[in-house]
Order: C-alpha cells, then sequence, then structure tokens
C-alpha cells in the first residue's frame, strides 16, 4: 500500500472513531497483589460485547467505551481471574491488583495475553514468555538463558553447538535489535557465546518480533528481541539466587518505600577460574560477571520515574613466567537506562526515555621485547519520547520521536617493538547521528477484521571529523584524502519504512494474517567466521557502506483448539535484503592498515524464503511445543563466488524443535528438549597439487559443502521440596539437567589433517571437531 494512502487511512479510520457521542474511559495499572509489581501484557476487557486491551511495558492499560453496565475483567499469566461489574456513566481509575494461582507448573501459559491471543489479534511471528516458562527449560550447565529459549522457537536458528548467536530468518546477527530496558546490546554473549548476557532473576518478560514488526521498533531489518527487567518487589523484601556447578547468581529486591518505590540488584559470576588454578601450571584465568541494578519511585499518580543499568564483563588472561609472556583480553556491555512515564489524561500515556549503551573489547599481550593492544568499541547516546493514546474499543495509536549519536572505535592498534613504536596509522573514530519519527495505530475494524499498521521515517547522517583516503586497489596505496571538520556532514540518508499487518478472522478459532513492512538499518558487523565473537567490528553507514533495507511479506493460518489450550499457527514468508556486506575475498588487513576500513569491504544482496510450523500445548500436567522451519537463505556478491548465488553461512534447510514439560506431582516436574537442524555451510579445500615443489589449494564454490546435521535431545528433573508451615518459609527448588542425553558427537569444526610430505605418498583426511559430550549439571536455586 503506498505510504499516502496509507496516511489517509490511518486518519479516517481515527476521525471515525472520535466522532462518537457518550463514551467514558476506565483506565488505571494492573499489580502483583503479592509484590506490587506491575504486570506486562495483562488482558483487561468486558466480556459483552468482547472488547479488551493489554497492559503496555509499565502495566498501565485504557479502555473507552459507550456508556452502560459491563463486566470488567482482568487475567494475566499464573494469576486468578479478577472481576468487577461498573456502570460506565462517568470516567473511571481502576487499579487492579491480580492475586497468583496456587498451581505450580501444570498451567504455565507461553503467552500473557487473552487466551484466543493466537488468533485474535493482529501479530505473527511474534514469541511472548514470561520468564517463569523460560525457567523449565533444560539448558547447557543447567543455567537458564533467554536467548537459547527463543533458538527453540520456529524461525530462531543458532550459529553452533551451544552458542547465543542467533539468525532470524535469514537475516544476519548484526540484523536483530536486542533491548534490555530499551537500551541496545551489541553484544549478548558471555563465555564465548555459550552463556548469554541476560541473567533471568532480573528479568520479568521477552517479546520476540520477526515479521509485522510494530513502527515504534526501528534501527535492525530482522528482528526486535526485547527484555524488560524486574522493577523489585514494593512490598517486602526478597533475596533469590541460585548456586551451580560453574556459575552462581544472587538477587535483592524490595521496598525503598512500601508501595511506593522499590529496587532490585541482581550479579552472576562464574568461578571455574578460581577452582581450577591451583591445579594449573600455567596460570590462565577465564570469568565473566554481571550485574543488574533497576530502582523505581511513583512521584504521583501521573508521574513515575525508573533507573536501571546493566554491566557486564568477560576476562580472559594468560601468564608464562618462563616465557616472560602475559596477555590479557576483556569485553562487555554497559547500559543505562533512565525513564520518566507521565499520564497526561486516562487516554494519553507518554514515556521519556534517556539511554546510553556502550560495548568494549580490549586486547593486550606482552614479550620481553615487544607489546600489542588493540581496542574496538561503539558507545550510543540516545534520547526518544513515546506516546500512546487510547481511543474507542480497543483502538490504540503510538507515535513517537527519538534521536541516537552513535561513536564507532572500529579498530584502535598499536605494536611497539624494542621501545620502538610501529606506524599502524591513527586510531580511527566514526560519528553519526540517527533519528527518527514513527506512527502506529491497532484496532478492529469490524468484528472479522483488525489491523495494525504505521510507518517510521529515519534520518541518518555521518558528521566529522573523519578523512577519506582515496585508495588505490592495484598499488595498495592512497592516492588522495578528503578531510571532513567535527560536526561536518560528510553523507546523509532518508529512508520510509512502512508498516502493514491485517487479519481476517475465519470464525471464532481460526483466522489468516498478512504482514509486508520495510525495515531500513544504518550500522552493519562485519565478522569473517560464523558465530559473533567480540573482535567483530560495528561500522556506520558512510558514503561508500550504504544502509541495509529488508522488505519481508509474511501470510499466516492461525486455529486454536480445545477451547484454546492447544494453538497452531502455520507462516510463510518471503525476504528481500539489500546493501548486504562482507570481506573482499583477497583482503588481508595488513593492507588496509593506513586507510579507511571500509576499503576492504564488498557489497551485494540476499533474500530468504521459508514455512514455519508452531504447535503449542498450553494448559494442563503436559504442556510444551513443537517447531518446524524449512528456510532458505542466499546471497549474491558480484565480487564473491565469480558472481554467483551462493548459499549464507547461517542457511540452514530444515530445523526441528520439540520442548515438553510434564508435571509429576507438586514435588516433581520433568522437562525435555529434542533438536534436529540441518548442517551448517563451509567452504572446503577439493584438490590439491604441486606447483614447483608448493602445494596448491583448490576451494570449493563459497559455501557449497554442507556439514553433518546437527541434533540432540537435553532432560531436566526438578525438586520442589515440599516445607512443613512450622519451618522458616522458603521457596527452594534442585534441577538435575542432562545436555546431550545420548552423547552425540556433533561437528563444532570440520578441519583437513594432511600426513605425509611432497617426497611420499601424502594422503589428506577430513577430521571432525566436537565441543560437547554429554553433560550433567545440578543447580541450586532459592527464594525467601
Amino acid at each position: 500500500m503506498h505510504v499516502k494512502y496509507l496516511f489517509i487511512f490511518n486518519l479516517f479510520v481515527i476521525l471515525s472513531l472520535t466522532l462518537v457521542a457518550q463514551n467514558y474511559t476506565i483506565s488505571g495499572y494492573v499489580k502483583d497483589a503479592k509484590s506490587g509489581e506491575q504486570i506486562i501484557g495483562a488482558y483487561v476487557y468486558i466480556t459483552d460485547p468482547l472488547k479488551g486491551t493489554t497492559t503496555n511495558h509499565y502495566g498501565f492499560y485504557s479502555l473507552t467505551l459507550p456508556k452502560g453496565s459491563y463486566t470488567l475483567e482482568a487475567s494475566a499469566v499464573g494469576y486468578e481471574k479478577w472481576t468487577k461489574q461498573i456502570n460506565l456513566d462517568k470516567n473511571y481509575e481502576i487499579n487492579i491488583e491480580l492475586k497468583e494461582k496456587t498451581y505450580l507448573i501444570d498451567q504455565v501459559v507461553v503467552t500473557a495475553e487473552r487466551s484466543d491471543a493466537n488468533v485474535h489479534d493482529a501479530e505473527m511471528g511474534v514469541v511472548k514468555m514470561p520468564v517463569e516458562r523460560i525457567k523449565t527449560i533444560p539448558v547447557l550447565f543447567g543455567e537458564v538463558d533467554v536467548i537459547k529459549t527463543i533458538q527453540l522457537t520456529p524461525g530462531v536458528l543458532t550459529a553452533g553447538e551451544g552458542s547465543s548467536t542467533y539468525y532470524v530468518r535469514g537475516g544476519g546477527p548484526d540484523q536483530n535489535l536486542i533491548l534490555l530496558d530499551e537500551a541496545p546490546v551489541y553484544n549478548a554473549n558471555h563465555l564465548m557465546g555459550f552463556f548469554s548476557t541476560f541473567n533471568s532473576d532480573a528479568i520479568q518478560y521477552i517479546e520476540l518480533y520477526k515479521s509485522g514488526i510494530p513502527a515504534n521498533y526501528g534501527g535492525r531489518i530482522s528482528s526486535v528481541l526485547d527484555i524488560s527487567m524486574k522493577e523489585g518487589n514494593m512490598r517486602k523484601y526478597q533475596l533469590e539466587g541460585g548456586i551451580g556447578l560453574i556459575s552462581s547468581r544472587l538477587a535483592v529486591q524490595g521496598p525503598i518505600k512500601k508501595d511506593t518505590s522499590s529496587f532490585i540488584l541482581s550479579a552472576r559470576r562464574t568461578y571455574a577460574d578460581i577452582v581450577m588454578r591451583p591445579f594449573m601450571n600455567t596460570p590462565l584465568g577465564y570469568y565473566f560477571y554481571d550485574i543488574n541494578a533497576k530502582a523505581n519511585y511513583i512521584i504521583s499518580p501521573k508521574d513515575r520515574i525508573f533507573i536501571s543499568g546493566y554491566f557486564g564483563r568477560d576476562v580472559f588472561d594468560v601468564k608464562v613466567a618462563d616465557d616472560n609472556f602475559s596477555t590479557n583480553i576483556d569485553w562487555g556491555n554497559a547500559t543505562l537506562t533512565a525513564r520518566w512515564n507521565h499520564l497526561f489524561s486516562q487516554k494519553l500515556f507518554s514515556n521519556t526515555t534517556f539511554i546510553y549503551s556502550d560495548y568494549k573489547f580490549n586486547f593486550g599481550a606482552k614479550q620481553e621485547l615487544y607489546n600489542v593492544h588493540l581496542n574496538t568499541s561503539i558507545r550510543d547516546f540516545q534520547l526518544k519520547s513515546d506516546f500512546a493514546y487510547f481511543l474507542i474499543n480497543g483502538w490504540n495509536m503510538k507515535f513517537g520521536v527519538e534521536g541516537i549519536h552513535h561513536t564507532f572505535t572500529p579498530y584502535t592498534a598499536s605494536f611497539t617493538m624494542e621501545n620502538s613504536p610501529l606506524n599502524l596509522g591513527n586510531p580511527t573514530k566514526l560519528y553519526a547521528w540517527e533519528t527518527a519519527g514513527y506512527f502506529h495505530t491497532e484496532g478492529d475494524i469490524n468484528r472479522w477484521i483488525r489491523i495494525s499498521t504505521g510507518v517510521r521515517l529515519g534520518y541518518y547522517q555521518q558528521i566529522g571529523p573523519f578523512t577519506r583516503y582515496i585508495f588505490d586497489p592495484i598499488t595498495l596505496n592512497n592516492t588522495d584524502s578528503i578531510v571532513y571538520d567535527k560536526f561536518k556532514k560528510i553523507v546523509d540518508y532518508y529512508q520510509l519504512e512502512p508498516r502493514f499487518l491485517v487479519r481476517f478472522k475465519v470464525d471464532s478459532t481460526s483466522s489468516i494474517k498478512l504482514s509486508a513492512t520495510r525495515n531500513t538499518q544504518f550500522i552493519h558487523m562485519v565478522s569473517p567466521v560464523n558465530v559473533t565473537l567480540p573482535t567483530d567490528l560495528w561500522i556506520p553507514s558512510t558514503d561508500s557502506v550504504k544502509p541495509q533495507v529488508g522488505y519481508q511479506v509474511s501470510l499466516g493460518y492461525f486455529r486454536n483448539f480445545f477451547d484454546n489450550a492447544l494453538e497452531l499457527s502455520i507462516e510463510g514468508y518471503y525476504k528481500w535484503l539489500f546493501n548486504q556486506i562482507e570481506y573482499k575475498e583477497e583482503s588481508l588487513y595488513e593492507n588496509y592498515i593506513l586507510t579507511n576500513l571500509d576499503n576492504n569491504f564488498t557489497y551485494g544482496k540476499g533474500r530468504a524464503y521459508g514455512i514455519e510450523l508452531f504447535l503449542q500445548k498450553k494448559y494442563g500436567t503436559l504442556t510444551g511445543w513443537i517447531g518446524y522451519s524449512y528456510g532458505k537463505t542466499e546471497r549474491t556478491f558480484p565480487k564473491i563466488n565469480d558472481g554467483k548465488t551462493f548459499p549464507a553461512k547461517y542457511d540452514r534447510t530444515h530445523d526441528v524443535s520439540l520442548v515438553l514439560t510434564y508435571k509429576i506431582s507438586n514435588a516433581f516436574s520433568l522437562s525435555g528438549v529434542w533438536v534436529f537442524a540441518t548442517g551448517n555451510t563451509a567452504t572446503v579445500p577439493v584438490s590439491r597439487y604441486f606447483i614447483e615443489g608448493n602445494i596448491v589449494t583448490e576451494y570449493s564454490d563459497r559455501n557449497a559443502f554442507r556439514m553433518p546435521s546437527y541434533h540432540r535431545a537435553d532432560l531436566s528433573l526438578t525438586w520442589f521440596p515440599q516445607h512443613k508451615k512450622k519451618q522458616r518459609k522458603i521457596e527452594e527448588s534442585w534441577n538435575l539437567s542432562i545436555y546431550n542425553v545420548y552423547n552425540r558427537k556433533n561437528p563444532y569444526v570440520i578441519y583437513f589433517d594432511i600426513n605425509g610430505d611432497i617426497t611420499s605418498n601424502m594422503t589428506i583426511t577430513a577430521k571432525q571437531l566436537s565441543l560437547f559430550p554429554i553433560l550433567p549439571s545440578i543447580t541450586w536455586n532459592f527464594k525467601f
């Protein structure tokens, strides 16, 4: 749909909804009756006719209806239904408190919305989970992991064994926007990807958008993972944590002022380095730690402030006394978010946010006469204002503006030999401004049709100081340069991003949904390998590097069975990707030290298409889901693979995941996971021959080799001790997890071993490196 007509259509709908007489508004917040924390995604509705809305990320709801008598209800995951009769002859402010249900696991629901949300909502390609559901799933080393859980859903692929890097519907890892309390996280991995950045004790809720991304999200072209931290218990102090074999965690929360202000502080650290160091001849340490903190204060019924932050680091160090050698590597993220909620009226809610995000990687090595340092980083300062206006009968619209200042340091290197520095060029810093405005609206056209539509306008500008080198690829020398002063515009881009999604209800239990979106991305990550590593470089769009652009269309059929206890969705998608970036095939780092980094890149396009099936059981003693994805992902670069189209390194034809949780009794629950995936692609040698006594290797086409398929099973048994009432009140559980139950030797790396030499028979053997055998782990979790 043309953007001009999209605006006219939205305006017509809004005006028609507002020109209705005698409407009144019910608004307020939905809270946990025990802790006083706001509940995200609670469903607030009237029963006859069925009209409702869901609470936003701050627990706020607003529902405008014609004058009349109604039954108002509210429900959410793990809570008892709340009901109130109301005669709507004036505006009401009603704050709702929901009581927890007494069951443990048997009726945990994956989504926290209305029971028929799968069919009713104008959403597709969306996964929503409270953290309690995530905690039931067995994972590597027994550590609850948000990202490894979403990797078990259709369309989300892992980069490899145990990795937290993920790909969504054919997009690269840099095309996933990861937000922690609205702050972008640029590297979401600990322990080289085997742990994710997010401590489950500090997390309240997650949302993943794979398609139909609302206009309030921007900056990436494949997906959005929005993670909300807990606010802290408003009514009592609480301590919780867990002790495992290689890591432990602890969180404390409670009121600063009861029902007015609260805090939460959580920390986590691995300690394998401490345990192993006494037994190692060479002092070697590798550990990570992270800290989450958040506080909030209710200034008045209309104003509330939040401050939250995250700091995490991985640290690797080695000291070899005999060789006088030492190295130290550390990397990690730091974020800070300050938010102010203001309620202008019962219908107009605003949130103003300041965000700081910083990612750094530092490498240092020293041995007698030489000293090497390498640093890379990206730092953001962001200011945004978001508004939500609630219209009649559940219609709402969102609009807002934001601005981001980026500072990129793709690399800063220094090398000293015998106190004589080597010229590695001046430290490179790149600066950019990114601004955007958006409008989005959602609601029912009639009982059969619901739409979610909007548009986002982005403006990007690279600014000085900057030196553009004119590089000769033949001589590998700079022939000229252009110098830009501080704040001088170098290049700018405008991008329009329309978003449209419509739901057609077939009957009360099924619907068809269609979405079409255009997304743009002004920043890029370049990596020579398949997984996200700390050394990957983030760079901005420049006069040479164009913004990435992605188009996606999706069509899906959604159906619920057995009174909404079983959900089925079948979605097909097609994506077009433009201005994709890779290293040149002939690029060598040393040839580009004294010139611009983007002279090292080449550009192309891509496409991805596939079908996803998701079947989910939501209630009963047995819950879980089965997901299946069929997909193809291709790339075409004129200067790679002789211009021939090749499968992307994360192309995977088939992907299956089975997740089940069975409640044996109130004291025991059993969970299991089984996954299968087509093997990764790779470029491998296909022949070797001799020229003048030297071995020459010929390689296959790009990614023409397919590694063996990947599959494994995990099991988890959780014991909930049943304490007597007379004893000290403590909630605890013991979790025994077994990763890779049948000890499948999945390929992590394929390498080639050469035996013999040119004077005798030489044999070349392909060998496989497997990473994790069967791995049991045990964790004690507690809360009091």
